[in-house]
Parts: C-alpha cells; sequence; structure tokens
C-alpha cells in the first residue's frame, strides 16, 4: 500500500515532492496547498509518516505521535530498533516521536484497514471539521494564509486483537486565545459493530479571525475547485 510514496536505501527512508503529494491526494483526501509537488515550502504529510510507522513497528494498545519537524524532500529519514520510545529523525533532528506500550499486533489487515481509514478521516479534518467547530465560536482560520499545523495524534485500543477498524467520529473540542488555538478531533474505532478503541489528533491553529461566512465560502469553493482539478 506505502511501496509507491517512498523510497528505501540501505540506511535513509525519503519521499519525493511528488511522492508527498501522490500520498496526499490519492490516500489522505488531503488538498493542502503545503502537500503540492510545485510548493514554495512543501511538506511531507504527517499522515504518511504514521502510515510508516505502523507499517514498520505494527500497532501497539496505546501510542503517541508527536510531530516535530516538518519532512520534506530533502530529509533523509532513519528508523531506529523497535523500542518502546523511539524518534524517527533526519540528519539528527527528531521529526516524529513515538511513545507506545501495551500488547503489539503485527496484524496485516489491522494494520492495513487503520492506515487507511485513520488517513481517509484525517485528510478530510478540513474543511469538514475544522470550519464547523471553530464556527461555533464565531472564529475562523485566516483564509489567506490558513495556518493549521499538525501538533500530535493518539490512539488507544481496549481490544487489539482484532482483524480490521472502521472510524467513527466524535465530538470535537476547540480552545482559542487571541489568534493561537487548539482543536482537538476525537475518533473511536469500530470492529464489527463493538467499539474497541479511542483516539484523537490535535492541531494548532494561528492567525485566527472573526467568523466571515463569505470568506469561509469562497474558501471552501477554492478547495473544492483544487479537489476537482488537481
Amino acid at each position: 500500500m506505502l511501496t509507491p510514496y517512498y523510497q528505501q536505501d540501505a540506511e535513509f527512508v525519503t519521499i519525493t515532492r511528488e511522492q508527498g503529494s501522490q500520498f496526499a491526494k490519492k490516500v489522505a483526501d488531503d488538498f493542502n496547498p503545503l502537500h503540492d509537488a510545485d510548493a514554495k515550502k512543501f511538506c511531507v504529510p504527517g499522515d504518511l509518516l504514521f502510515s510508516l510507522v505502523l507499517s514498520r513497528y505494527g500497532v501497539s494498545e496505546n501510542m503517541y505521535f508527536k510531530f516535530e519537524g516538518m519532512v520534506d524532500e530533502t530529509s533523509q529519514l532513519q528508523f531506529p530498533e523497535a523500542a518502546d520510545e523511539f524518534a524517527v529523525t533526519s540528519n539528527e533532528k527528531v521529526m516524529l516521536s513515538v511513545k507506545r506500550d501495551g500488547e503489539t499486533s503485527q496484524c496485516p489487515t489491522l494494520i492495513e484497514s487503520l492506515t487507511k481509514n485513520y488517513v481517509a478521516f484525517s485528510g478530510t479534518t478540513f474543511p469538514h471539521m475544522i470550519v464547523p467547530v471553530m464556527g461555533e465560536k464565531e472564529v475562523m482560520i485566516n483564509p489567506a494564509r490558513p495556518m493549521v499545523i499538525y501538533e500530535s495524534m493518539a490512539i488507544h485500543f481496549d481490544d487489539i486483537n482484532v482483524k480490521s477498524v472502521e472510524l467513527e467520529t466524535d465530538t470535537p473540542e476547540f480552545e482559542y486565545e487571541g489568534k493561537r488555538g487548539k482543536i482537538i478531533l476525537k475518533f473511536n474505532f469500530i470492529s464489527e459493530g463493538k467499539k474497541v478503541g479511542r483516539g484523537e489528533k490535535h492541531m494548532l491553529v494561528s492567525g485566527i479571525k472573526a467568523y466571515d461566512q463569505q470568506a469561509i465560502d469562497d474558501l471552501i469553493a477554492y478547495y473544492n475547485e483544487r479537489k476537482a482539478t488537481l
């Protein structure tokens, strides 16, 4: 599933602009301009790093991911030996730190379903989730420079001995002060109709402005046009 989106040599994993962009659009349904192959400040999707970790280390009952650095086409990623705590680095700089505990599953169908369904959920956070949850407090992101940064995520399984999971969205949270805020998107893991776990995605927002319906309509129209034409 992930093979088209990275290169592995003896020591490093590298991801080209085209690979990061294709993963964002084809797998994650994420049309954030930061992930465009020709973006001035290109960034590899955090969800691709998350997916690579699952494929290499499996799924643990409790996992916490913190995105520490911006990965681009020049990054040479090193994935260490499996441990309860480890960091994915590039030139000795931490790009992603991971903590995990509890039982670990290497079940390929669980890993694939979690990867596909989480990435699909994560990729649609804008505008489908971010705009409404901020709108409830009568604010919005800056349409001219929408700064939303993927800070961290966590997952917890009550029962990890399942073959596949689907994601069900839960009630999100949003708090802000001045022009900065934090969004927590929550979800549950469902397997064969039963809740078997839960998770959260934390996002930092800056440049917060007073809500303007016309500006939001224009931003969503621009986003949908990109999705239709790219």
